[in-house]
């Protein structure tokens, strides 16, 4: 989806994905510790990434809306936690090396012919110890087809467990109440990782 259409699909007074964060993500609080620093990559209106400043973390979303963006912002303010946010298209942004204690990339699909790249990226943004959490679609969910990327386990086994430790690595299907736009069954994988020490 272009930058403007997400402007577009965010534009709307609603919360197009809602205001609570993603199941697999809420299910790692007890990784979490007040003062890591975490990145929420393709964060759209904020509901991951003000979930993680609420469990004391300093976050950066970084998304390519700028409405969604401003969203997050407002959702901050509303639960009353402080957010960082940048606009940047991820396959350009200068990417912080060795920075973030936890990365989350929810629902972020990247293309075939860059997603080895952008995992790379990912990796090289953690620091020792830090945490990838990642769920996407799957090959099987319905809607996912030609042109659209999805992932599987054999991707996210090539992209990541040669410099990560994997701690989970799971595909199957789950319920969303996400919003308006993640609702119903769905087949997704699931990736935790951690970088050594």
């Amino acid at each position: 989806m272009a930058e403007h259409s997400w402007d577009e699909r965010f534009a709307d007074v609603n919360y197009a994905y809602g205001t609570q964060p993603n199941n697999y993500l809420r299910a790692q609080a007890s990784r979490l510790r007040p003062g890591m620093t975490a990145l929420s990559i393709a964060d759209g209106e904020g509901r991951n990434g003000v979930w993680l400043a609420a469990q004391g973390l300093e976050v950066l979303s970084v998304d390519s809306s700028a409405v969604g963006l401003a969203k997050a912002q407002s959702l901050a303010s509303v639960q009353g936690v402080s957010l960082s946010t940048i606009q940047a298209d991820l396959l350009e942004w200068r990417w912080p090396p060795g920075s973030f204690d936890v990365i989350a990339s929810i629902y972020m699909h990247f293309k075939p012919e860059v997603r080895p790249r952008m995992h790379q990226a990912i990796i090289n943004s953690l620091r020792p110890g830090g945490l990838v959490i990642l769920e996407a679609f799957n090959q099987r969910q319905p809607g996912r087809g030609s042109g659209s990327p999805v992932y599987d386990r054999d991707m996210l086994q090539a992209d990541f467990a040669d410099e990560l430790r994997v701690l989970e690595l799971t595909v199957g299907m789950v319920h969303l109440e996400e919003g308006a736009f993640h609702r119903g069954a769905a087949e997704v994988v699931r990736f935790l990782g951690q970088k050594p020490e």
